[in-house]
């Protein structure tokens, strides 16, 4: 009779083991950057509303369609890290850029903004840095080889 037990013996006999683990590695290694695309969109989607919820839209109307058009552009950089993460890893500073934008924005789009419209600006550019510094050392660490 054929000895048919399963031994808990090393996987690194088996003749398949190096295309196992370049799949394993595919499937597991481009959802790092995807991670953030939750607290991305969030803030994307924040940023668009942002006129509407601190009721600025009388008084700064050029910084409103500002704000409409950088938050639907950072929910797309967010869906694109869901849809496409691997492609995505060099827009990670990109998003940097954008968060800095977001802080200067007030003074360079505005007319002499108050103090609510600048702290909302301030708040949404520097989580905008703060989430795509997160995404461009992830990327940075994912894309090194071990």
């Amino acid at each position: 009779m054929a000895d048919v037990s399963h031994t808990s013996g090393d996987i690194t006999s088996h003749p398949d083991v190096s295309e196992m683990r370049a799949r394993y590695a595919r499937m597991l290694g481009g959802r790092d950057v995807a991670l953030m695309d939750g607290p991305v969109f969030l803030l994307g989607l924040y940023c668009a509303a942002s006129p509407w919820i601190l009721h600025y839209t009388t008084s700064q109307p050029p910084l409103v369609t500002h704000n409409l058009i950088v938050g639907i552009a950072i929910g797309l950089l967010a869906l694109g890290f869901t849809r496409a993460p691997e492609r995505m890893y060099g827009l990670s500073w990109a998003f940097c850029a954008v968060g800095i934008w977001m802080i200067i924005a007030p003074w360079v789009v505005g007319t002499s903004p108050d103090t609510g419209v600048v702290l909302n600006n301030v708040i949404i550019g520097a989580l905008g840095v703060i989430l795509g510094l997160m995404c461009a050392v992830t990327a940075a660490r994912s894309t090194r080889t071990p």
